[in-house]
This record gives structure tokens, sequence and C-alpha cells, in this order.
């Protein structure tokens, strides 16, 4: 099996796991590193130069890639002697106006991505993709903290929830350093109990683990 195609960056990893599979497989596969064996699915310069000369466009609009690949396109198409006011560089949301064989640029509308998440469709922006990555990196820790409404004094400990954080059987002794952590707050707390555990919790847990797991704090009086 030969594979000719360069690892998208960021896609290395899926690759390297499926040429490992092909070798458990009994399959010998032969990929770039190991030979040069990459061929490129894109037209190269003179390819489009030749498609250039073959289609004599009076317009062109340069697309795929980057906007330095289609400023380079750009450059290119002027050199075989197309008019630059011919050329439209443009990105993403640019409009291209066409009337009465004349070519005009528009207004840029704004976009971006469209997350698709279960049935729903664009209901989901970066800033709950960005949580779901916190989540998956680091887990969370959630403190459910059950107070007297007259004394304002614990009725119970701490209690304290993680998933995806820290090992279960080793969270005994590191839990308890938690709390201690969370009653020294409540002595010197000025009313603003949840924020500041929180905020105390945040750098303890930095501190300790070299990692930031999303924290929840509940206060319930009772």
């Amino acid at each position: 099996i030969v594979l000719s195609s360069h690892a998208i960056p960021g896609n290395e990893e899926s690759v390297y796991r499926t040429i490992n599979r092909l070798f458990q497989r009994g399959a010998n596969v032969i990929y770039d590193p190991i030979a040069p064996v990459h061929v490129s699915g894109h037209a190269s310069q003179e390819e489009m130069k030749l498609m250039l000369h073959l289609v004599k466009p009076k317009y062109l609009v340069p697309i795929h890639g980057e906007l330095r690949h289609l400023r380079q396109h750009s450059i290119m198409a002027q050199e075989l002697g197309m008019p630059e006011e011919n050329i439209a560089v443009v990105e993403n949301g640019t409009v291209i106006e066409f009337q009465n064989g004349e070519m005009s640029i528009g207004e840029r509308i704004p976009g971006g991505y469209v997350f698709v998440d279960g049935a729903m469709v664009g209901d989901v922006g970066p800033a709950v993709v960005r949580e779901r990555e916190a989540l998956s990196r680091d887990g969370f820790i959630m403190v459910n903290l059950l107070l007297d409404k007259k004394t304002k004094d614990f009725i119970e400990e701490p209690e304290i929830i993680s998933r995806g954080f820290i090992y279960k059987y080793e969270t005994d002794v590191f839990f308890q350093d938690i709390r201690d952590e969370i009653n020294d707050v409540k002595a010197n707390s000025n009313g603003k109990l949840q924020e500041a555990v929180e905020k105390k919790l945040k750098k303890f847990l930095q501190q300790k683990t070299k990692r930031r797991p999303m924290i929840f704090v509940m206060v319930n009086e009772v």
C-alpha cells in the first residue's frame, strides 16, 4: 500500500494510527518519510499557465488556498498578460458581481463556522466548544456547600465530586486538602463565599496538579 500524500497538519496521529493498523494486518506500507512517493493533488504553475492559455478567460477569480496562495496565482496570471483589474483576489464571504459582462467586487458578508451538534445546527458556538475542550483536557470538580441559614456555618462537610480530573482511588487525601482550603476560605470570607471558594481552589489546584479543571461551586442554605 502506497500513501502518496502528506498528512494534513493536525491529522498526523490518526494517519499514523492507520499505518500501524495496516502493518498489523500484514500490509507493507510505503509512505513519504521513508520513500519519495509524495504526489501533489494540486496543479503545478506550468499546468495552471497551460489552463489559462487554453481557456483564455476575461476574468480570473483564484480559489482554494490561503490568501498568500491566491495572491501568487494572481501574480502568475499578470505575468501572462492578464490585467490586474480583471483579477479578483478575495476572501470567503466577499461578493463578486457581474453585470453586462463586467465584474465588480462588493462588500464582504460576515461569516464563520457553523457547528453541528446532534440535531442542532448553528446553536452551539465557539464558547461552548472551548468549554468542551477544557472539560476533555482537565475534567471538572463540583463542590456543594450546605450552610445553616442562621449561623452560616457548614451543616456538613463540603461535598466534592470530580470527573475526568483525578483517579478516584487517590482522592481521599487530596479531597481532604481541598476541604481544608474551603474551610480556610469560609473562616476569612466576607460574604461572597462562592466566588472566594472558586478563586481559591483554582489557584490551589493549579499549584498542586499543574492542571486547570473547571470548578463549579454551589452554596445552599437551609
